[in-house]
């Protein structure tokens, strides 16, 4: 890769550890697949899903056991040639159909692996290249979907915990409720939690969660009837 490509490659981002992960299907399928890679068809492997559904978290987990460049798929508007293994994440949103398609070409002729993570399934993205979709359309891919609320609630818990933060449950089940259903939204509001109890000097209740949380709440459910 050359000086001007250097961009595109991103550091691997410290604490995504596959035991961070929560453990539903398809992250477990995932796990498995990403374990086998050397039989991947065509040495290709697609994670698709939303927001927090986990695809960007164990894209860093196996380039950094594997020793992989990550590329950031909106970064990608030249080609270039790998030298091992890549992880494209949200490829999909490359702005080259021609340098993701010459990404695709060289890994394959090199014998190099290609781990590439999508919104949408990739024999469901809108390509305009012929060739690129049908590369896309061969590739493997699995679904990760959204964690359920047991999940969340457990990875609430646990992040709590690993800050040595006590919360009632009480108000755990205030936040949960109101937050967006992605991991990606409950690490950020312990990050907040932890902040703006220190910063207050106080433990964390629910008006403090309720101040420092109040742009990350997208739901505002009825008030629970006390038993």
């Amino acid at each position: 890769m050359n000086e001007g490509q250097l961009a595109l490659a991103l550091p691997h981002r410290p604490g995504l550890d596959a035991a961070d992960l929560l453990p539903h299907d398809g992250v477990r399928l995932a796990l498995e697949m990403l374990a086998r890679g050397r039989v991947w068809p065509q040495d290709r492997l697609g994670l698709w899903g939303g927001p927090g559904t986990g695809k960007t978290h164990l894209l860093h987990v196996w380039a950094r056991e594997h020793g992989a460049t990550i590329v950031a798929g909106p970064l990608l508007n030249e080609p270039f040639w790998p030298e091992g293994a890549v992880a494209i994440d949200d490829a999909d949103l490359a702005p080259s159909e021609e340098a993701l398609l010459h990404v695709l070409n060289a890994a394959a002729e090199t014998g190099h692996r290609l781990l590439v993570t999508s919104r949408l399934p990739p024999a469901r993205s809108r390509i305009g290249l012929p060739d690129l979709a049908s590369r896309l359309r061969a590739t493997v891919a699995i679904e990760l979907g959204a964690p359920d609320d047991a999940m969340l609630g457990a990875l609430l818990a646990k992040l709590l915990s690993k800050r040595q933060l006590i919360v009632s449950a009480a108000v755990q089940r205030y936040v949960l409720t109101r937050l967006p259903r992605t991991a990606g939204a409950v690490r950020e509001a312990v990050g907040r939690l932890d902040a703006a109890a220190l910063a207050a000097q106080s433990s964390i209740s629910r008006p403090l969660a309720a101040g420092c949380l109040a742009d990350l709440f997208v739901a505002d459910p009825l008030e629970e009837t006390p038993s």
